[in-house]
């Protein structure tokens, strides 16, 4: 099978700043805003970029989250469809809480253990899809998006840092076949019907 290749669109982090879900504030980084030339990444994570809940975003084996960028027009048509986005705004790159903006690749071709080699050196392992939360229902402005999220493996994919270096918005990546075992949208779909149980 020949490597597929793939690009950094755009490169985020964020601040941890107070976020309402529901009836309760918390405090969270969700929300990240694009960063201009190379941004160093080590073992846990990139620099500047804060992490409030690490059962949920950080620590060794989701250290960066990658999301394809195509779906941010996919998101912004859902969070329209529910009548939320009365703009009609697309959403930018970061305001789902994605590190790491990429095109070329999505969950059905990226397998749990694959590893994103750059062009720069960064290697970054493929580790498990993102799962929905509260504080992701609370961005895209209703309560079925987390259950969409699940249906239709728009969920992108958290990485660890096996090579640390700096990424940049443009940089190529070469997506290095691991295991081949469970696909990134099998997997999303193996948490939920677990967590249903």
């Amino acid at each position: 099978m020949p490597e597929q290749q793939g690009r950094i669109v755009s490169v985020q982090v964020g601040s941890s700043r107070l976020l309402r879900v529901g009836e309760r504030t918390v405090r969270s980084a969700i929300c990240k805003q694009a960063v201009e030339g190379p941004v160093t990444v080590g073992p846990l994570g990139l620099t500047g970029d804060e992490q409030n809940d690490l059962s949920v975003h950080g620590g060794l084996s989701k250290a960066v989250y990658a999301l394809p960028h195509a779906h941010l027009a996919w998101w912004s048509a859902q969070r329209e469809a529910a009548g939320v986005s009365m703009l009609h705004e697309s959403f930018s790159p970061g305001q789902l809480g994605e590190n790491l903006s990429v095109e070329g690749v999505d969950e059905r071709c990226v397998f749990i253990g694959d590893r994103l080699r750059f062009e720069g050196g960064v290697v970054l392992r493929v580790t498990e899809p993102r799962q929905p939360c509260a504080k992701f229902n609370a961005v895209l402005g209703y309560e079925r998006a987390g259950k969409e999220m699940v249906q239709s493996g728009h969920c992108g994919f958290y990485m660890a840092v096996e090579r640390p270096g700096a990424l940049r918005a443009d940089e190529a990546f070469v997506l290095e076949p691991g295991p081949r075992e469970t696909s990134i949208a099998q997997a999303l779909q193996h948490k939920a019907f677990k967590h249903l149980r």
